[in-house]
């Protein structure tokens, strides 16, 4: 079955449920929309469902910044924890107002 609406927005403060990192939601797919190679490279037992929302985040954790692109299964709100460091925040959105970011630029 298609899932075909996100439970997460842009904007939005969300952490990883199995790995140490969390992001900004700056983009949605509202299904699996990356390369093959992309998906088969993640364990078997851990792939996720293609016919799920997936995120693209601007995410942290306590080595670096970098983009991540995670299923919504995987992902818990996380904006409780304070603002996201990622340096290309400010480019997308403007300030952390509870527990999200404000769009900083118009959607089309």
């Amino acid at each position: 079955m298609l899932k075909t609406s996100a439970k997460y927005h842009l904007g939005q403060v969300l952490r990883h449920r199995k790995h140490t990192f969390r992001g900004v939601v700056f983009d949605v797919d509202a299904m699996f929309s990356n390369t093959e190679e992309w998906y088969d490279a993640i364990p078997e037992e851990s792939r996720p469902a293609k016919n799920q929302p997936f995120y693209h985040l601007l995410a942290e954790n306590d080595e670096s910044y970098y983009v991540a692109y995670v299923s919504e299964q995987n992902l818990i709100p996380d904006g409780a924890a304070g603002p996201v460091g990622h340096p290309d925040l400010p480019d997308l959105f403007g300030d952390f107002e509870d527990g999200r970011y404000s769009l900083h630029f118009q959607l089309n």
